[in-house]
């Protein structure tokens, strides 16, 4: 067994009895260490941080199908064709067995769903790609074996989920869903009861109050970071401590919990990320960086409704308001933003709270039904609603359904270069890649809001569309991979590099990247708008996306972006070979 890093074990102390009673804490501590053991500590490879090359994608492990062969399978080919190139890291949505949501519902994190594959498939892909995994650990599926075991009172599971009394009050509960927060269940003996069920009556919330719930949680965290999962991905990871009388989100044990997860890792299998996902107003999100002890990656969560809002009024007075306002928050070491536009959810509203008015909000919302999407609302705890998500494909979002390919296009691949220049690691998720619009069949067939962006595609169709030069998803996707390979190329994207946005006026945004130790250098400008720009920088250089030389002075026709790469001059050029010189030599 390898010797245990005594300031390992002290911090752990600290952290769970900041949790637990003390005399947990022993016990507690003792069958940690025995997990690490068990998921071979020490035995692991130390993964690098990220970069300016790391290109998350998200997408179900069965967004692409291909005759009779297994979603997984189907992954790895198209993945290994088209995405060696662009793509450094595949994050798969939950790939567990499941009950319903689309996967959320999970009735076993253990295994994967035999209808998408096995582990053999997602180790096939992790030999070309490093791995996110989902770990949806707030609730599990009512027909999971813990939840069997909980109604048939075996000893084993007592106390893993949490029984609630109806009659108390729990208007501060903050809610994401207009749903009931309790769910009545019989168990076997015939005794009603009420559990806890933030998300809906299938998703039971899982009582971390118990010790052993928090046991199982690390098991699984080692097993997924032992079985290819560099990333980790914390679903709604806000809610996981309940505490009647308080709003049950972000509760001190939360945060405390995630740091317990995190300094395991980092000990364990050094160089998982941890990314949590907590859809709420920006200060409330990045809370979860902690003091550079807690998550790795936050989601970006006010930067898809901020850049859609600042489309559809052609205006980014309040985009660059908040860009400007990112400044050392994400700045301890090996932590950064996970940036997106979309994902296999809607459009999250709440991230806007403190940047758009109710009558901004209101407004998207209009837009959004306008263009064949659906509003998903929010419980707010005084019998109001208010709206919570927009369900609909970004690109449909973007543009106007009477849009012709070249400006759909066009308007579309501007946001996707404004999501690639930001400060943090991009994600796109694979509608995006592929230029796919609203699914409204399979909305309306499901009766599901959420599956107006989750559209099931066939691998011939996806690939016929890719060959077929002037078709959406051709543009969208050449477009999209030219940009990332310019991305890749240069360490002024890179998550560690700085970032200062500009004010140019309502129509354009513009950001300066700099990385300090190459003195890369790239003012990104962008035109959000339906008018010719003018644009003048006291620069020289070359526009990386156009590849054409920048004197000073271009006109920005609609929705066309530049990258410009600084020319250095000959005493710049001179210190950046020195500083180059220096650090070949220190190696």
């Amino acid at each position: 067994m390898k010797s245990v890093n005594l300031e390992y074990v002290l911090r752990l102390e600290s952290l769970l009895s900041r949790i637990y009673p003390r005399e947990h804490i022993a016990d507690l501590l003792k069958q940690i260490l025995q997990l690490a053991e068990k998921w071979n500590y020490g035995k692991h490879r130390t993964q690098d941080w990220v970069d300016g090359t790391n290109i998350y994608l998200i997408t179900y492990g069965d967004n692409i199908s291909h005759g009779e062969q297994k979603p997984l399978a189907t992954l790895n080919h198209f993945a290994d064709k088209y995405l060696r190139e662009i793509i450094s890291d595949i994050h798969i949505l939950p790939m567990y067995p499941y009950s319903s949501d689309d996967g959320f519902s999970v009735i076993d994190y253990r295994r994967i769903d035999e209808h998408l594959g096995g582990w053999q498939d997602i180790h096939q892909l992790s030999s070309h790609f490093n791995l996110m995994f989902d770990c949806v650990i707030n609730h599990i599926s009512r027909s999971s074996d813990w939840m069997k075991g909980y109604l048939h009172d075996d000893p084993y599971y007592k106390d893993y989920f949490i029984d609630s009394n109806p009659e108390l009050d729990y208007s501060r509960v903050v809610r994401p869903r207009a749903l009931p927060l309790l769910t009545p269940f019989i168990k076997a003996d015939g005794t009603e009861l009420y559990l806890w069920t933030t998300f809906s009556e299938d998703q039971v919330d899982i009582n971390f109050k118990n010790p052993q719930v928090l046991l199982e949680s690390i098991d699984v965290l080692l097993q997924y970071a032992a079985s290819g999962g560099q990333s980790i991905r914390l679903d709604a990871i806000g809610y996981i401590w309940k505490e009647v009388g308080t709003s049950c989100i972000h509760m001190p044990q939360a945060h405390n919990i995630i740091k317990v997860w995190r300094t395991i890792l980092d000990e364990v299998i050094p160089g998982t990320r941890l990314i949590t996902e907590t859809n709420v107003p920006h200060h409330e999100n990045i809370s979860y960086f902690g003091e550079g002890d807690e998550a790795h990656m936050v989601y970006q969560f006010p930067l898809p409704p901020l850049t859609l809002h600042a489309f559809l009024r052609q205006d980014t007075t309040t985009l660059t308001q908040w860009a400007q306002s990112l400044n050392a928050e994400a700045r301890y070491p090996e932590t950064t933003y996970f940036n997106f536009l979309a994902s296999h959810d809607g459009i999250g509203l709440r991230p806007t709270e403190t940047f758009l008015s109710d009558d901004e909000r209101k407004y998207m919302a209009q837009e959004t039904l306008r263009k064949e999407g659906r509003v998903s609302y929010k419980d707010n705890g005084d019998g109001t609603h208010s709206p919570y998500e927009l369900n609909i494909n970004f690109l449909s979002a973007l543009t106007e359904p009477d849009d012709d390919v070249d400006t759909k296009a066009r308007k579309f691949l501007a946001a996707q270069a404004l999501l690639l220049s930001f400060i943090g690691v991009p994600a796109i998720y694979i509608h995006s890649l592929l230029g796919s619009e609203n699914d409204l069949d399979g909305m309306h067939q499901s009766g599901l809001n959420r599956r107006i962006n989750r559209k099931k595609l066939k691998l011939d169709q996806v690939e016929a569309g890719l060959e077929k030069t002037n078709s959406l998803s051709s543009k969208v996707f050449y477009g999209l991979s030219n940009l990332i390979k310019h991305r890749r190329a240069h360490p002024a994207f890179s998550p560690q590099a700085g970032q200062r946005v500009f004010d140019m006026g309502k129509s354009l945004f513009a950001m300066e990247r700099y990385d300090p130790l190459t003195e890369d250098k790239i003012t990104c400008v962008f035109n959000i708008s339906n008018q010719t720009q003018v644009v003048k920088l006291a620069i020289e250089g070359k526009d990386l996306i156009a590849d054409v030389p920048f004197d000073g002075q271009t006109r920005l026709q609609p929705w066309q972006v530049v990258w410009i790469k600084h020319k250095l001059k000959a005493p710049e050029r001179l210190g950046r070979m020195r500083r180059w010189r220096m650090k070949i030599f220190k190696r």
